[in-house]
């Protein structure tokens, strides 16, 4: 195979050879490490791709400066580093390798499970003191312990797959995965309060977002086992690390093990003065393997993509058709951030969503998937850690046991084109429906059946409530009082005197104890926030 030296490639961050040796063998390739960010901007306008791992901030100054860039790919699953805002806007795909570290990470938790469980790291240390004190270091058995998994994406999965062959019960949470799913996994899918309650271990495996930071705090602390046992190999700020320290201390937590914290390195750490916590130096990708896996997908996904293909694994949404742009674009954005409200405000595990196009949308045929995806991924990404788009929103809804359908009618309600969709939990279902008006003024046109003319941006608390006098007055106070302001408001309801809906455009987030007052007034039967994000990636 020929050396292709019209495409030149820089290496920022150190990949494993076998990448590097992949494209060497058919691109111009140059490793220049720990460049900083101004060396950067003077040489990256003569590269047509750039490979980072974690080391490398590519910022929009970097990538504005990269005149020829047509491909940015992250080694690994993270693209924290990577300004995705700018890529997509100069129309450079963005890759990454999210596969590759899996199984290092997953065999990386297993190890530091079965330390936590048997004293390994403190029996070794002592006995290379010229100790030898067996009684001190007492075990426990997995067998027929419960594991509690938080999270059953790619890792969580595999968790289970070799606790359960240890003869381990393995229960799950995960929001977006199906009880029957998570049955074929081997786990018992229940809610997060109960995998508290139940389990003898415990090991966490979602992202760090606001949802899950601190999940393991004080509180949830409190409804666990006696003598529990925490395993943290995913991302730090998922636990409250004085609120753990003070359990292991009273006695409630037997041990933890961590791989990761929220200062890191964790130096100054009290966590690091406990004998009963485990840790290692955040190493759950750090295998030769897992390693020359990333470099290996990153490398074929440049080649294929420098050579006129795609990627495999690209993070930012491909370019819409420009015959459909005018039509599909807007509904494309109305439809993602309905469906990120609708996430939000519904209770339980997402088992299918329908879609439904009208009037006009009806005649684009199979031009709708753009729509359809761009709605997963507004329903998937608010709290998954891999990257989701329009290319594998499909893949990972249909990974976690969702299923949907789409459907067109001529029929809209009076709107020229009219987007629905309908979202169906294991609890419960909610209906939202959308238009876009003239030069793409989009609105949201009704909720649940009540009507609407609700701009889809910022911060919405969506209430169900007795219709009488005081209700929305009450709740205004509650806000008042926190100096939240409210710069909208829609009511609607059916019957007089029944139930009614309130929807509130806030300035702000909403803390958690104003929607605690709020859902405890009386005559209001459910009250949910929710942001309704601007990215529209």
């Amino acid at each position: 195979m020929g050396l292709n030296v019209s495409f030149r490639i820089l290496v920022s961050d150190p990949l494993a050879e076998e990448g590097l040796d992949l494209l060497k063998s058919e691109f111009r390739v140059d490793v220049k490490t720990e460049l900083p960010e101004d060396e950067l901007i003077k040489i990256i306008g003569d590269y047509d791709a750039l490979l980072v791992r974690s080391g490398t901030e590519v910022t929009a100054k970097v990538i504005d400066a990269g005149k020829k860039l047509r491909f940015i790919g992250r080694a690994g699953a993270g693209v924290d580093n990577i300004d995705m805002d700018a890529a997509t806007r100069r129309g450079i795909i963005v890759a990454n390798a999210p596969e590759g570290n899996t199984l290092a990470a997953t065999e990386h938790t297993m190890a530091m499970m079965l330390s936590l469980a048997r004293n390994i790291p403190q029996a070794n240390a002592s006995l290379k003191k010229k100790e030898w004190k067996r009684s001190k270091f007492m075990g426990v058995e997995l067998n027929e312990k419960t594991l509690g998994i938080v999270g059953l994406g790619r890792i969580g999965r595999e968790i289970a797959k070799r606790a359960n062959a240890m003869g381990m019960h393995c229960a799950g949470y995960d929001p977006f995965i199906s009880k029957e799913r998570a049955a074929q996994l081997g786990v018992e899918s229940v809610s997060l309060e109960d995998l508290f309650r139940i389990s003898d271990f415990i090991t966490v495996h979602t992202p760090l977002i606001k949802e899950t930071k601190h999940v393991i705090n004080a509180k949830s602390i409190a409804t666990m086992k006696d003598g529990v046992r925490i395993i943290n190999c995913a991302r730090g700020g998922i636990i409250d690390e004085k609120a753990l320290y003070d359990a292991i201390k009273n006695g409630k937590v037997a041990g933890a093990a961590l791989d990761v914290f929220e200062e890191e390195p964790p130096l100054t750490s009290a966590l690091l003065t406990l004998d009963q916590v485990i840790t290692t130096p955040h190493l759950g990708a750090s295998t030769v393997e897992a390693q020359t896996n990333v470099a290996v997908s990153i490398a074929k996904q440049c080649s294929a993509v420098l050579k006129g293909g795609s990627a495999k694994y690209i993070v930012n949404a491909p370019i819409i058709p420009a015959e459909y742009a005018d039509t599909i674009e807007p509904f494309a954005f109305l439809a993602e951030k309905m469906a990120r409200f609708l996430t939000q405000i519904v209770g339980g595990r997402v088992d299918r969503v329908d879609f439904t196009y009208s009037g006009e949308l009806s005649q684009l045929g199979t031009n709708t998937r753009f729509i359809t995806r761009m709605a997963l991924k507004g329903l998937l990404d608010p709290i998954l850690q891999v990257p989701v788009n329009i290319v594998n929103a499909e893949f990972i809804a249909k990974e976690r046991g969702i299923s949907y359908s789409e459907t067109t009618t001529t029929e809209s309600g009076g709107f020229k084109s009219l987007v629905t969709i309908r979202v169906k939990t294991d609890t419960m279902e909610e209906t939202m429906s959308g238009t876009v008006f003239f030069r793409g003024r989009s609105r949201i046109v009704s909720i649940g059946g009540y009507t609407m003319d609700m701009i889809p941006e910022g911060y919405v608390i969506v209430s169900r409530h007795l219709d009488k006098p005081g209700v929305i007055g009450r709740a205004s106070t509650i806000l008042g009082r926190m100096n939240i302001n409210i710069a909208g408001m829609q009511v609607g309801r059916i019957t007089p005197g029944e139930e009614a809906i309130m929807v509130l455009n806030v300035d702000s987030e909403v803390p958690p104890e104003a929607m605690d007052e709020i859902r405890s007034m009386p005559g209001i039967f459910t009250a949910k926030f929710a942001k309704i994000s601007d990215n529209l990636i």
